[in-house]
């Protein structure tokens, strides 16, 4: 009989693999759906490419697969009432990492549980396992690369399983997609790369306030970190 410890346990696993199940099994047919193009309120527009969510849903089933099957850690999820992001409120501790979802947003408990994923294998040394070239990577290049795997996760949810819009992460893909997510990296998390932010403001002056009028023309506000 499992103890109460072990039950909690259980269950926290269940309720962060839970929303997975649906996509996954939707994904296990040889052919995906034809993915839409998503939109905003401004009118613009992304289409993702079918081949490349062809591709991504290899590893995304592969990777979602681990998350379920691996008894050798623990993500489990906890709701909170107002938007975050994945890296936000993440904690990890030995072979466990929690993480926080709005609770009126739980289709995307799918993705930030993949980026715990990551985190949590860049934490023992396997990141190159999950994310190609993963292993050469560190600091910023590497939060980076796992942030643009999540961001790419959320497009293949919302243009192929028709995922529910969820502005923070709609606006982290549109960022991404449109050749702007350092600078969405370096806005929105000023404080943590302080030494890339002055490099790429260095390198180019101009590049805050370009992105600034894109992000504000195309979801006519601010970005996030200019808020």
């Amino acid at each position: 009989m499992r103890s109460r410890a072990e039950s909690g346990r259980v269950a926290k696993r269940f309720l962060a693999v839970a929303a997975l199940l649906l996509m996954t099994a939707c994904a296990a047919a040889s052919t995906l759906p034809q993915p839409r193009s998503l939109i905003v309120r401004s009118g613009a527009r992304l289409q993702p490419d079918p081949a490349r969510m062809e591709a991504v849903d290899i590893w995304f089933r592969e990777e979602v697969r681990n998350i379920e099957e691996d008894p050798s850690f623990l993500i489990s999820a906890q709701p909170v009432d107002e938007p975050v992001m994945p890296w936000e409120g993440l904690t990890i501790s030995g072979d466990t990492a929690e993480i926080q979802v709005q609770r009126t947003a739980p289709d995307a408990v799918t993705v930030y549980n993949i980026y715990a994923h990551l985190k949590l294998m860049q934490e023992r040394g396997e990141l190159g396992d999950w994310l190609p070239g993963g292993d050469t990577l560190s600091g910023y290049q590497a939060e980076r690369a796992i942030v643009a795997r999540v961001a790419e996760a959320w497009l293949y949810g919302r243009s192929v399983f028709d995922l529910a819009p969820y502005q923070p992460m709609d606006e982290l893909v549109y960022a991404a997609e449109n050749g702007y997510l350092d600078a969405y990296l370096l806005t929105a998390r000023a404080d943590e790369f302080r030494e890339e932010r002055r490099r790429w403001l260095d390198e180019d002056p101009d590049a805050q306030e370009r992105y600034r009028a894109w992000f504000r023309e195309t979801f006519e506000t601010d970005p996030p970190g200019l808020r």
